[in-house]
């Protein structure tokens, strides 16, 4: 997993080593190349933990122009039994963001992409978002099978999420999210109701920013108990109230 991440990192410098190489220097300004990485207790999709409730390193790079466009990808690892063989998550994504007065706004679409799945999983989302001051908010829509379960296209995703600065090192972020699903996307929860068609998440957190390093601690939790991948067979619960601190760095 290392290896793969690391080796990223290496794309991502060549790439700006090359980037004004191959653009025009008078167009080279216009183009920016930014990159992140950070190390979190659990990885919560969306209020459900992706790593069997353990540790994941992420990181990813992005591209931006100054007209507002732009394109990335993020990586983490992930329980390989909840992807079928899967141990890496791969996203890719781009779109088009830009500011109107206060309001600030975001379209684009993402893939999430599982090297090394005994099988196929595919999901395509598109997003819209705008935000006003400290306060955001965000529909991604699957265009696929949501996770290539049968009959789910149409599942959608709300994101509310507001980030409060305290001070210039301090801030209070709060986030509800509220996942409906489609087809056979919906979920049974551990003692075998359901089964349901919508999970609800939330996130209560502060940051602190750290000459540069942002140190983070946030509590998490959804209204569903569910349980999959290596967690299954000891039946632990991947979407209970826990609490995930981190550290990252963008660069």
């Amino acid at each position: 997993m290392t290896r793969r991440i690391n080796a990223l990192g290496f794309a991502a410098i060549l790439s700006a080593t090359c980037l004004p190489a191959l653009v025009p220097a008078a167009h080279a300004a216009d183009w920016e190349l930014t990159g992140n990485a950070g190390l979190f207790s659990d990885y919560r999709f969306r209020g459900i933990s992706q790593t069997n409730r353990y540790p994941a390193f992420q990181g990813g790079f992005d591209v931006a122009h100054a007209s507002g466009f732009y394109a990335g990808n993020w990586n983490s690892n992930i329980d390989s039994k909840f992807y079928n063989g899967a141990n890496l998550e791969m996203d890719f994504y781009g779109g088009f963001k830009g500011a109107a007065g206060d309001f600030s706004y975001d379209v684009g679409a993402i893939y999430y992409y599982y090297p090394g799945s005994d099988a196929t999983i595919d999901n395509t989302e598109i997003y819209i978002g705008g935000g006003w001051g400290p306060v955001s908010l965000k529909y991604s829509y699957a265009v696929s099978d949501f996770f290539s379960y049968a009959d789910s296209k149409g599942s959608y995703y709300l994101d509310a999420t507001a980030a409060f600065p305290l001070n210039d090192k301090l801030t209070l972020v709060g986030h509800v999210g509220y996942q409906g699903l489609r087809g056979s996307a919906l979920v049974t929860e551990i003692d075998g109701s359901g089964p349901r068609d919508s999970v609800t998440d939330w996130k209560l957190g502060i940051t602190y920013d750290l000459n540069g390093w942002m140190l983070g601690a946030s509590y998490i939790g959804t209204n569903r108990d569910l349980t999959g991948g290596t967690a299954l067979d000891k039946n632990r619960n991947l979407s209970g109230d826990t609490f995930v601190i981190s550290v990252g760095k963008s660069f």
